[in-house]
């Protein structure tokens, strides 16, 4: 998955540009940009609306006509797309827009006056640049009212001499973001491509959604559905519906994603999405991806080996939860492998799974300019109707911070066709964990290295894996209690398998074996702890190259 700008070099201007990070290279194009009316009274935006500091919004934005709009129009609208050819919809200003780089993009800032008051969600604009040169339309909504917003380089800040300036009024924007209620900072931002996400219940951005993939982790090139245009409506607290059209060489669609922001007694946040979608295929789809994400994972406590740097882990998500449809819980580290590598996770009924950051320990990263910990975790809860598929795991290969090298999506069983249509619907919960609660022991921390035994000769070709869980589960136990480690391997020798409490660690379980292998394919592992017959952990899986 290539990327057209580095996530490094946007981090430290995240208050600034907050998504700038995850928009790739692909050049999926969209629709052309609509051509504006005069401009108009906002809809959806009171006029003259006041933020939470007393300041008076929405000065300058221009609207264009009243259109009515629904759900069921933007259905409508997607369904009339996928029946017409696709057409690439580049900016025709690219000889401008390629000289807003990073330096001069960094100059365009989002007038504050200009805030787009929607409720208690206030809403900035996102100008294009040389990395952002497919314009997003974007209107806001009220009353079953629909106005599109009109550019205007009088809408943002910048030098006298920037060559935006010379942008005419049909240029369009590259996306919108959502500010906290002082328009302080943002908590949720979408820009370019179908990449969006949230700051997470720490205010801190990190892995990203997408709305759909198509083909990713195979030899043919991926492609990159985006959003041709939002339509954003007001909802009650901090909540905003947002409307989305979507547009690929191979497939329309139309997206509702009802968004929330919740906050407890610690300021910590929730925010949960409720998606529901409608695709329109164009032509035959080989491999549909279905509620992705993209991640970024270097190096974590287990593979320092890779570490080329100070820090002693470096990654926004460690690993992969799955709730099965039969209710196993899996837990599968991330790997940086030694070669690109796509996992499937066959399902029915699935119900849940998502990329978690369990570790939260600023020890384990030591980084106080990106803040690691306080990355966000993303389950899926799916809606009804999912049937058979996989959750896959995309995992690249990398070698510094700067890519998103992570990707996961559902697959589901029967692809799209040419021509048919096919409905879905799913909640995302960005937090601190997994939104669901069980009583099992979790997998906390994995490690490898040397198999055999210290202050012995070590044998040749074995490995030793150690896996830590933790949980309330084993409270009450001992070293005589009769816990087990079950341990399973789809190819070579398991050995030296045991488990014993953690000394002075209050529940806290070790797990240890040894696997013994040759050749240089892949080994999958799978373990947990039990008791009396029954689980008393998730399901750990592994995957050891080596």
């Amino acid at each position: 998955m290539p990327f057209a700008l580095t996530r490094r070099r946007f981090i430290g201007s995240a208050a600034t540009f907050t998504a700038a990070t995850f928009v790739t290279a692909s050049g999926a194009p969209l629709p052309g940009t609509r051509a504006l009316a005069e401009s108009n009274p906002p809809t959806g935006a009171t006029a003259g609306a006041s933020a939470a500091s007393g300041e008076t919004l929405g000065a300058g934005v221009g609207y264009g006509p009243a259109k009515a709009f629904s759900f069921d129009t933007l259905k409508a609208e997607a369904r009339d797309l996928s029946r017409q050819p696709y057409v690439s919809a580049r900016s025709p200003h690219g000889e401008i827009l390629d000289k807003l780089d990073y330096d001069a993009y960094q100059q365009i800032r989002y007038r504050r006056a200009a805030t787009i008051p929607l409720g208690q969600t206030p809403v900035q604009l996102f100008h294009l640049g040389r990395y952002f040169q497919e314009p997003v339309r974007m209107h806001t909504v009220a009353g079953g009212q629909a106005r599109e917003i009109i550019y205007d380089t009088a809408l943002f800040d910048m030098p006298a001499d920037h060559p935006a300036r010379a942008l005419p009024a049909s240029t369009g924007f590259a996306g919108f973001r959502i500010m906290g209620p002082s328009l302080d900072n943002d908590w949720y931002a979408a820009l370019g491509a179908s990449y969006f996400r949230t700051s997470g219940p720490y205010n801190q951005y990190g892995l990203s959604a997408r709305g759909l993939a198509i083909d990713s982790g195979l030899p043919t090139p991926e492609e990159f559905p985006r959003f041709a245009a939002y339509w954003l409506e007001a909802g009650e607290g901090q909540s905003l519906t947002i409307y989305g059209l979507l547009d690929s060489p191979s497939v329309t669609g139309a997206y509702r994603i009802v968004t929330r922001r919740t906050s407890d007694e610690r300021d910590i946040h929730r925010i949960t999405q409720d998606v529901s979608l409608e695709l329109y295929a164009r032509k035959d789809i080989e491999r549909l991806g279905i509620a992705p994400f993209s991640s970024m994972f270097w190096y974590g406590e287990g593979s320092r080996k890779q570490a080329a740097d100070w820090r002693p882990e470096v990654h926004d998500s460690d690993g992969l939860g799955i709730l099965t449809g039969s209710g196993e819980r899996l837990w599968r580290p991330l790997n940086n492998p030694p070669r690109v590598q796509t996992s499937s996770f066959l399902d029915s009924n699935i119900k849940g799974f998502g990329l978690q950051q369990r570790d939260r320990d600023f020890v384990s990263y030591l980084d106080d300019g990106v803040f690691y910990e306080r990355r966000a975790s993303v389950w899926v809860e799916p809606g009804e109707g999912w049937g058979e598929g996989a959750v896959q795991l995309l995992e690249i290969p990398t070698d510094d911070e700067i890519h998103d090298n992570i990707a996961l999506w559902w697959n589901p069983k029967e692809q799209l066709k040419g021509g048919q249509s096919k409905a879905w619907s799913y909640r995302l919960t960005w937090t601190d964990d997994v939104p669901l609660e069980h009583g099992l022991g979790r997998a906390t921390a994995s490690f490898s290295g040397m198999g055999g035994r210290p202050g012995t000769k070590r044998p040749e070709g074995v490995r030793k894996f150690v896996i830590d869980f933790q949980g309330g589960v084993f409270r009450g136990l001992d070293r005589n209690s009769g816990v087990k480690l079950i341990v399973t391997a789809s190819r070579g020798e398991v050995s030296n398998a045991y488990t014993h409490p953690v000394v002075d660690q209050r529940e806290r379980w070790r797990a240890l074996f040894d696997i013994q292998t040759t050749g240089s394919e892949p080994v999958e592992l799978r373990a947990y702890l039990s008791h009396d017959g029954r689980a008393l952990t998730e399901t750990w899986l592994g995957q050891y190259f080596p």
